[in-house]
């Protein structure tokens, strides 16, 4: 049976693609050769990998309509925002739900991100 296997990518309209991708790939560290791109592992041969992308209209889009965020997997949500502060971004709020801590921001074009770090589940 075929099935999902993961995210392939987040695709959304903005006003100015270029600097929404410098955005993200200054302030979040992620980049690649199609825009901001997120490596997975390697362990099925070649990395597979999620693409955040910015289009100027909507006609690749169509006729799909908004209303959505964007989560992002972090290692370290803390040492994320003391980065992200560092760079003048302001963070909205954070918490630690016990089996994952979060934080939230906008980007430039006021979309939101929620940055998650997993956390281990409390042994029963």
């Amino acid at each position: 049976m075929a099935k999902v296997t993961g995210l392939g990518g987040v695709f959304y309209v903005v006003k100015d693609p270029e600097a929404t991708r410098a955005w993200y790939r200054e302030t979040l560290g992620i980049d690649g050769p199609y825009g901001p791109q997120l490596a997975w592992s390697e362990e099925h041969g070649e990395a597979p990998y999620s693409l955040i992308s910015h289009f100027p209209d909507d006609a690749y889009i169509r006729p799909g309509k908004g209303g959505f965020m964007i989560n992002l997997r972090v290692d370290d949500v803390d040492g994320m925002m003391t980065q992200l502060r560092d760079k003048g971004v302001e963070v909205l709020d954070s918490a630690d739900e016990g089996y994952g801590k979060f934080a939230w921001l906008l980007d430039p074009d006021g979309i939101k991100i929620e940055l998650w770090e997993q956390c281990e589940p409390p042994a029963a």
